[in-house]
């Protein structure tokens, strides 16, 4: 018997049983293509921008239109430089699938896309990631889907390289007339929008994403990373007494701590209960460097500080850590989060997120307390004056409830996704400020365990990096432009405690720094502080900058010192 063989169905053949608008593959030119994404960017993947630029559409019918020929030949500039024929589709499409990733966030937590935004997303460990990313972005990325697959059906037409250069000229300078044109349209309104309201240019997708990447990766170009510039190289330590035990002083940098809600600070909530009950001297009135930690970090230990704040100095130079390797002290990072961001670049360091602690370890994320693992050990191969810098965990968003163990589960309901838009604000605020009970038990830990080792004259720093938005104006999480950073993302909790025999050997007294610590202070006061704390003289020690400088030696001499007071 033969076998009846039937016809192969070829592609074409399927293709005739589609409708016959799903048949078409339109030519078109590539400028046409640009200014159809340019103008489909600017009405669908701009909400943000317009929420922030527009209040009354109907009634600012003028300066909608004048945006609308802004932003649209903005990004036809933009476009027209980088698109052509060979290139467009793949690059149209990833823009396509970046606008919809930018404009998922910018609508949920209220971030803007400047270069410090797109530095901590660039830097952002896979760990971090896995918390933002959440079945929300299911429906804006299924949305970018259709527009990608119209972008394929598409015919650019072919053209000659002369031919194709005259009219991409062309083109531009239509973009800059049409941009011109929706200036005059609206002279007067721009000029204020862009005195008043300039960080909204951050939301304007995806022109944010572009610029701001290529300020990223034109000021730290991919490759092997260059060599710090040494600072402080005349720093020397001090010669250590007969008899004298070494100092030792931890530095505690916290996590996404926001003043307001430090207990010691006067929150409504104790959420300091521990700390409340020792010796210990709080900050009240403490601004942090930047609004995120890729910012805060290296400015907090660097001699350039906020007040000379230069960017690319700052990470091109070493840090405090190296000041004090240069003067003979030991230094030891241990890190519970994503890396120093260069400010321990050669020193040592140990990355305690990666020894797989079982009881403090679940998942890809430690509680705080993996950082005290084996320091004891650590501390008593070391001989002279050490300083440890312990980088938490602590409150990082947004998944405050998972900053704690079950038995800190003290205020609730708590927000318990990522997801913060879905959840009330008193449910994130109790998450967040568990959290912060949790990190109050740690420092009390921590300052038990400094209590304990018999071998240094310690000390404990602790300062958050950066605060945290909870909602408040419709902001969440944190890397808000610092110029128009609300306090809750600036105001940081700052506590310190001092061993009787720290404070005999530095002839501090503690109850001259209590009564100081009420004044305005900001991380710039840290790296003079710890030079002074641990008497490592340098060029680069300001006496104005140190807080204990006022409250060092005796009565009269803490009286000549007075103009050193913050």
């Amino acid at each position: 018997m033969n076998a009846k063989v039937l016809p192969a169905r070829t592609p074409s053949l399927w293709l005739q049983r589609w409708p016959a608008w799903m048949r078409l593959r339109p030519e078109i030119g590539s400028e046409a293509l640009i200014l159809f994404c340019s103008a489909f960017f600017t009405l669908f993947y701009n909400a943000a921008f317009w929420h922030g630029a527009v209040s009354q559409p109907l009634q600012q019918w003028k300066w909608v239109l004048s945006l609308l020929l802004i932003v649209t030949a903005a990004h036809s500039l933009l476009l027209g430089l980088m698109v052509w024929r060979w290139s467009a589709k793949p690059l149209l499409s990833v823009l396509l699938l970046l606008s919809a990733l930018a404009g998922h966030y910018m609508n949920a937590y209220g971030v803007y896309l400047d270069a410090d935004m797109v530095r901590n997303v660039l830097h952002t460990d896979l760990k971090e990631s896995r918390e933002i990313l959440s079945f929300d972005l299911l429906p804006p990325l299924l949305w970018a889907l259709v527009p990608i697959a119209l972008l394929w059906r598409i015919r650019l037409r072919a053209r000659t390289p002369s031919r194709a250069l005259m009219l991409r000229a062309g083109f531009l300078a239509a973009a800059v007339l049409t941009g011109l044109a929706g200036v005059l349209l609206s002279t007067q309104e721009l000029s204020s929008f862009l005195r008043n309201h300039r960080e909204v240019r951050y939301l304007v997708t995806p022109a944010n994403v572009l610029v701001s990447l290529t300020k990223v990766m034109t000021e730290q170009p991919p490759g092997t990373e260059a060599a710090l510039l040494p600072v402080g190289l005349d720093a020397t330590g001090r010669t250590l007494p007969a008899g004298a035990k070494p100092r030792l002083l931890v530095m505690v940098v916290g996590e996404t701590a926001r003043a307001q809600n430090w207990g010691l600070n006067g929150y409504a909530r104790q959420t300091t209960p521990e700390l409340s009950q020792l010796p210990v001297v709080n900050f009240p009135h403490v601004t942090a460097c930047g609004s995120s930690t890729e910012v805060s970090l290296p400015c907090m230990f660097s001699s350039l500080g906020r007040e000379h704040y230069d960017e690319k100095r700052i990470r091109s130079q070493q840090s405090l850590l190296h000041v004090l390797d240069h003067a003979g002290v030991a230094t030891l990072w241990r890190d519970n989060q994503s890396g120093c961001k260069g400010v321990c670049n050669g020193l040592a360091y140990e990355a305690m997120d990666d020894i797989g602690d079982r009881d403090l370890c679940k998942g890809s994320r430690c509680l705080d307390e993996v950082l005290l693992r084996g320091l004891p050990s650590r501390l008593a191969a070391a001989s002279g004056d050490t300083v440890v810098v312990l980088h938490q965990l602590g409150n990082h968003g947004p998944n405050y409830f998972e900053r704690y163990p079950p038995s800190f589960r003290r205020f609730a309901p708590v927000c318990e996704t990522p997801e913060l838009g879905k959840c009330e604000s008193p449910q994130i605020v109790n998450a967040y400020d568990n959290a912060l009970l949790y990190t109050d038990h740690f420092l009390a830990r921590t300052i038990a365990a400094l209590k304990e080792q018999p071998s240094f004259d310690a000390a404990l720093i602790y300062v958050s990096d950066h605060g945290e938005s909870l909602g408040e104006k419709g902001l969440y999480l944190h890397g808000m432009p610092y110029s128009i950073a609300p306090q809750e993302q600036t105001r940081v909790p700052m506590t310190m405690w001092f061993s009787p025999g720290f404070l005999r050997q530095t002839g501090l007294d503690s109850d001259c720094l209590r009564q100081h610590a009420g004044a305005e202070v900001s991380h710039d006061y840290l790296f003079h502080s710890v030079l002074g704390a641990m008497d490592v003289a340098t060029a680069l020690y300001r006496p104005e900058r140190d807080l204990f400088a006022s409250c060092r030696g005796s009565a009269a001499e803490r009286s000549m010192a007075a103009g050193a007071a913050p």
